[in-house]
């Protein structure tokens, strides 16, 4: 296709309003709406492969569009009435079809690829992390939009009525809710008995990834060729069906697409825990002494050694030989609502932690020495508890000497309230015999460690049991 076909396809069809459809309407989305792609280190505009899965998942309402589109597209010949003369003219039907497919294509990805631009513009900006990893997320994006578009011009083509482009617009919505919601899901139960669901291979047949809830999760190899697989079967029966000129050619040329969604189930991985899978580059540790952070983080690691090796000294002092000895970003992916896991010798933190997100300086060795004494016990994707916020409270005053509230919103949404819990606890610990003290200190750490008890309670002698 020459620029003066492409051209003259662009003045002609709908393919430069389908382009931008799809550019405005999602970043209008993006920032107009204040959602979780705008919080935390899982921001579309603070890593990589965040950016490549946060513009990913707008495809769940970006495709069904493209989708209709193309079948609005497809009705041009048919609108015009030049059906029988274009039949009669010497050039081949597949000509047509690829000037008409290729300049919807462009334009698509076109405007896929300016979406992505206006947040890698910003990634720049905010991460010393760089990698490609993140380009096939991306990529195979852009395609779904393309295959959508060239299906929903075959279909066109082979059902000419006004209610084509509306009915398949839907169909494809209706196909990714319930990939997304139901049919491409699997029930299952956490070692803890906390019901839950997981993705199937079935859902990889949509466009939209899950929400976006761990830097380092991304989508593995196998997902990406099979989805790729899937996508030009689409791609090449919407084609076929746009050439087709008879009964039987449509009816062959839905032989691509059925072949490729087999294919692709074929090769897309039956376990979860291959579909999306940890980026160990991403999760690999960048160290300064004894405190670390994802290489993902690695701009963070100057801002955090300081008050890390502090909140080590003080552990050490208060503790003894029972105290941490290092400072690291837990990179450990577990599934909603299993049991986190900890160390007595290291203390596990998360950027995304509100006590950690809000400190900075002085009051980040204070949280720091806070999630070192009392990690916290709450199952994966579940928000504190109560009793693990005051418990880290006391024991974080214990350490430095004087209680302070930690930093963020609080533990129970109020410092006065807070106060009120904590002060009376403190005040009581103070008053004991250090080696009363530490035995009170060291049953919380038990409690706190294994997640069996209740830390908050050993601090009073388990007397609020």
């Amino acid at each position: 296709m020459n620029v003066r076909v492409l051209r003259i396809e662009l003045r002609r069809s709908v393919a430069p309003w389908a382009g931008a459809v799809v550019l405005t309407s999602a970043l209008a989305f993006l920032y107009l709406v204040n959602a979780a792609w705008w919080r935390g280190t899982t921001a579309w505009t603070a890593q990589w492969t965040s950016l490549a899965l946060w513009t990913r998942s707008l495809l769940f309402y970006l495709w069904p569009i493209a989708v209709g589109l193309g079948a609005l597209q497809g009705l041009r010949d048919h609108c015009s009435k030049m059906s029988e003369l274009l039949t009669s003219t010497p050039r081949p039907a597949w000509h047509r079809a690829a000037a008409l497919a290729g300049t919807t294509a462009i334009t698509l990805a076109s405007a896929f690829a300016l979406l992505v631009l206006v947040g890698a513009v910003q990634v720049l900006a905010h991460t010393e992390y760089t990698h490609l990893e993140w380009l096939p997320i991306s990529l195979v994006g852009a395609l779904f939009l393309v295959a959508g578009a060239v299906l929903g011009m075959g279909a066109g083509r082979a059902l000419p009525s006004a209610l084509t482009p509306p009915a398949l617009a839907m169909a494809a919505f209706v196909f990714t809710a319930l990939m997304h919601m139901s049919l491409g899901r699997t029930e299952t139960t956490t070692a803890t008995g906390i019901p839950s669901t997981e993705p199937n291979r079935v859902s990889l047949l949509s466009p939209a990834v899950q929400e976006v809830r761990d830097v380092f999760v991304t989508l593995s190899a196998p997902v990406h060729i099979g989805q790729t697989v899937w996508l030009l079967g689409l791609a090449t029966t919407g084609f076929a069906l746009l050439v087709a000129a008879t009964a039987r050619a449509r009816l062959i040329a839905l032989t691509p697409v059925l072949a490729g969604a087999v294919l692709a189930l074929l090769v897309i991985p039956s376990d979860p825990r291959r579909i999306y899978v940890v980026d160990e580059a991403a999760a690999e540790l960048v160290c300064d002494g004894p405190v670390c952070v994802a290489r993902t983080h690695q701009e963070r690691l100057a801002d955090l050694a300081g008050p890390g090796k502090e909140a080590l000294r003080l552990l050490h002092g208060a503790l003894g030989g029972q105290a941490p000895v290092s400072v690291r970003e837990n990179t450990a992916v577990l599934p909603d609502g299993a049991m986190p896991q900890w160390s007595r010798e290291t203390v596990l933190f998360d950027f995304d932690d509100e006590i950690i997100a809000a400190a900075n300086g002085g009051e980040l060795t204070r949280a720091l020495i806070a999630k070192g004494m009392v990690p916290g016990c709450s199952p994966v994707g579940w928000s504190g508890t109560g009793g693990d916020m005051f418990a880290q409270t006391v024991a974080a005053g214990w350490v430095l000497g004087d209680l302070r509230p930690l930093p963020g919103p609080g533990p129970a949404g109020s410092g006065r309230e807070a106060d009120a819990g904590t002060r009376p606890v403190w005040k009581e610990l103070k008053a004991l015999p250090r080696a009363e003290q530490l035995s009170r200190i060291n049953a919380m750490r038990a409690a706190a460690y294994s997640c069996e008890g209740d830390a908050f309670s050993e601090l009073s002698g388990g007397a609020s049991r």
